[in-house]
């Protein structure tokens, strides 16, 4: 089974200079919704895509935050 590494999540929605309510309307989905997700730690995929799309992850930084064993 694989974890979100919500505090590196955290961390690069800090460096990018945003914020989750911001990152909840880009993907789509409500706040409530996405705050949710994160805490049951259940992004889906197609989540997952878009939170690496708006944030501009590399591949590495996205396994490190999305593929946490």
């Amino acid at each position: 089974m694989f974890y979100i590494d919500i505090d590196k999540l955290n961390g690069k929605i800090a460096e990018r200079r945003t914020t989750k309510d911001a990152i909840s309307d880009e993907i789509g989905i409500s706040r409530s919704t996405f705050y949710r997700r994160l805490k049951n730690g259940k992004l889906l995929i197609g989540d997952m895509h878009k939170i690496c799309e708006v944030l501009n992850l590399s591949k590495t930084e996205a396994m490190d935050i999305f593929l946490v064993q």
